[in-house]
Formats: C-alpha cells, structure tokens, sequence
C-alpha cells in the first residue's frame, strides 16, 4: 500500500469531502487473521483471510445469546458520542471526525461486525448503490467494524468474489473497539460488533437506533423511510409520521381531537 501524503478539507457545504489523508500506518490489527494479508492485491492472502473467517468457532456462529453493554444512558435523544477514527475511502487512508458533521449533514452510522464474511458485504454495497439518495437527503453514511488494513484489501477485492469493490462513502477502523463500546453495540467476548444502525440529525443528537444480531441483514430501504420521516418531523414540528409513513402520505397531528382527522381517513 502507498503512502498517502495529500489533504483535504472534511466537509463543506457545498461538496462532498473527508478529513485529512493519513501520512501514517493504521494500529496494528489485533486479530490474528489480518497479519496474513500482507497485500492486498494478492489473491492468495485474500483467500487465505476469507478461509479464517470460515473457520470461526463453532460457539461463537451458533451463539444467539450475546450480550452488548453500555454504561451510558439510552443513545436515542441524547449526543451522539464523538470520535475520530481512521477510514479507507476512495481506496486510500483518511480520517473521520463525527462532530465535524454538526450543523452540516445527517449521518447513517452503521456497525458490522467483520470484513470478509457473508451479510456483511450485502449489506455495506446496498448502502453504497443506493448513496445518491442519501446524498439527495443531505445524509452522509459511514460504515464501522473493529477490522483495519483489512478494509483496503476488501474494497480492492472484486464483488464476485465477495469483495466489496469501490465504495461511495468511507469504512472506518474501530482497532481499539471504543467507538463500538460507546454506542452500545460492542460484543465484548467476541470483541466485535452487533449490526448496530444510528440516524444522527444536524445537531448530532441520534434520533434512531436498530440493533440486529449477527445473522440478520439491515434493510436500506426502512432506513431511508426512517430517514425521510425524521426530517418531514423535523421541517413540520406540529405533525407525527404514523406506522410505515413514506413522503407524500398523510401524516397525523399529535392530538386528542385534530388526530381524528387521520384515523377518520384510514
């Protein structure tokens, strides 16, 4: 991998941008299977990582049981915890802040638990594919795991051979897992994360949260309603959005007698 020396800007109004190009090494991975890549155009080493991900235990895929803690109070309504992390984006180093993203953008912040496995790049594609969307909504999205230089060797690896190809928005390395402890969602025997999905608004307050286990893939489409009801509420603070409300339908004031005015429609 070449070093990166150049810079730009994180955020600005107008364009799309990300922090600073790190000059320096990622921290060494902590699991074992990353020191076998030792780069990520070889083929051998990427099947090599793909064969010790198959081999997780037998306890740790047949668990269903597990258990992440937080000491904080619920995550929904307060501060979103800050951070800044490295990423890969655009197949080079970058760094990530959260809060460089207040007064500017939404943000999708979403947890998988490992690079190289099988839901995992389902779902991180269809939150690329379908960027342009979120970028419409002014919403920038930004995927974490506890992995490291594997997210380069990921992204250089094909689809079709169950990479990841090119991407539309960064993958950040969570090495030292604090960033998952602090949002909940950090398995902590495992030291991975649950498929933990945060919808943080402008003032970087989280306004949503879902936490699936491992085995159960997320769905961009509810993100996206979820998204776009959160930001009508926010534009029209005298009116709720009802169960599966999508643009467009009949929203619902947030009172005993002007609600009739819904539910005599339905």
């Amino acid at each position: 991998m070449a070093s990166v020396t150049s810079s730009t800007t994180l955020i600005s109004s107008s364009t799309r941008a990300f922090p600073a190009k790190s000059s320096s090494s990622l921290p060494s991975p902590s699991l074992s299977f990353l020191r076998t890549i030792s780069s990520p155009s070889s083929s051998a080493s990427l099947r090599s990582a793909f064969a010790q991900r198959s081999s997780l235990s037998s306890s740790s895929r047949r668990s269903f049981a597990v258990k992440a803690q937080t000491d904080d109070l619920p995550l929904v309504g307060n501060k979103a915890p800050d951070f800044e992390a490295e990423a890969v984006f655009d197949q080079e180093f970058i760094k990530v802040k959260l809060s460089e993203y207040i007064g500017k953008k939404y943000v999708i912040l979403f947890f998988y638990p490992l690079d190289f496995t099988f839901v995992c790049p389902t779902e991180i594609t269809a939150f690329s594919d379908r960027y342009a969307e979120f970028e419409k909504l002014n919403t920038e999205v930004l995927g974490v795991s506890v992995d490291s230089f594997s997210h380069l060797a990921w992204v250089q690896t094909d689809r079709k051979s169950g990479g990841l190809g090119d991407l539309n928005y960064p993958l950040i390395s969570d090495v030292t897992k604090s960033i998952s402890k602090s949002f909940g969602v950090l398995i902590h025997d495992q030291g991975i994360a649950l498929r933990g999905l945060f919808i943080i608004d402008k003032e970087g307050v989280i306004q949503h949260s879902t936490i699936n286990n491992l085995g159960i893939g997320r769905s961009v489409d509810e993100t996206m309603r979820t998204l776009q009801a959160l930001q009508y509420i926010q534009e029209n603070p005298d009116e709720v959005c009802p169960a599966g409300w999508k643009p467009g339908e009949k929203s619902m004031k947030p009172d005993p007698k002007l609600s009739k005015e819904y539910f005599s429609a339905i």
